[in-house]
């Protein structure tokens, strides 16, 4: 070999080291993380939905299911639902109603849906306290991954995108229709399940009608991903999931569900 040759070769084997120690060093170079999330900062309170008063109902009379109905809850047991956790759901039966125990956590249905309209009635109790969100808090996740919030805003209120009838951190209900503590409250909900693409985004996202005693608070809206109440949506692909009903923390009094059925579509 010689003296050329080498100095060719050595100047090679330097380049290539050097080629070497840059790519290691972009493949461990690291990037600033994204900022921790708080709740506040997917929240906001203007403006207020337009409050408009339901019209006059016998509102202790419950609206009987359609003939071809799932019936989830029909006054006697929870037969139908389960909790969360596992095993039997522990919410309280009482008078063909039943009431949310926060002590034991979230109830789900034991069958699983996609595209469905239900109708549920509930009720925040008259002695209800707390403000803002801490005041007869709840929730029905669609397909367990969606939430339309449940909430006494009667007087009450709070970050629009939290509100009765929002599909929750997401879109605000187009009004506030909220009969006062004590009065049953009804939810007529369609809602059209997501249809995925082999990579797991949305070929077709989900969308939801919510109708409040009567009152329209979403139309056809589409649902952005999972309601996250920290953060923002993220798209999760699945199928068929379960109706669940939410035991919330906040402090005041539980409210009570009754009469829901299910009809699929």
């Amino acid at each position: 070999m010689n003296k050329k040759t080498f100095i060719s070769q050595a100047t090679l084997m330097i380049a290539l080291s050097s080629a070497i120690c840059v790519n290691v060093n972009a493949q461990q170079k690291e990037y600033p993380k994204p900022e921790p999330m708080k709740p506040g900062m997917s929240e906001y309170w203007t403006p207020q939905p337009k409050i408009v008063t339901p019209g006059v109902t016998t509102v202790n009379a419950a609206i009987t299911a359609p003939s071809d109905a799932i019936v989830l809850f029909d006054g006697k047991d929870l037969s139908s639902w389960e909790s969360v956790k596992g095993g039997p759901a522990q919410w309280t039966v009482h008078d063909g109603v039943f009431t949310v125990d926060k002590k034991t956590g979230d109830i789900q249905t034991k069958q699983k849906f996609e595209n469905f309209q239900i109708h549920l009635e509930w009720c925040v109790p008259e002695n209800i306290t707390g403000t803002s969100q801490g005041r007869g808090n709840s929730g029905i996740f669609l397909q367990g991954k969606y939430e339309i919030q449940i909430l006494d805003c009667y007087n009450n209120e709070t970050y629009v995108n939290g509100q009765t009838g929002s599909v929750y951190k997401q879109t605000p209900p187009l009004a506030n229709a909220m009969r006062k503590p004590g009065e049953w409250n009804v939810y007529d909900i369609i809602y059209s399940a997501p249809v995925f693409k082999e990579d797991g985004t949305y070929r077709v996202p989900p969308r939801v009608t919510v109708i409040q005693n009567g009152i329209i608070l979403q139309n056809n809206t589409t649902i952005l991903g999972t309601t996250e109440y920290i953060g923002f949506p993220k798209v999760e692909k699945h199928g068929a999931g379960p109706i669940i009903l939410q035991s919330h923390g906040d402090p005041s009094e539980p409210i009570s569900f009754r009469n829901i059925w299910i009809r699929e579509l």
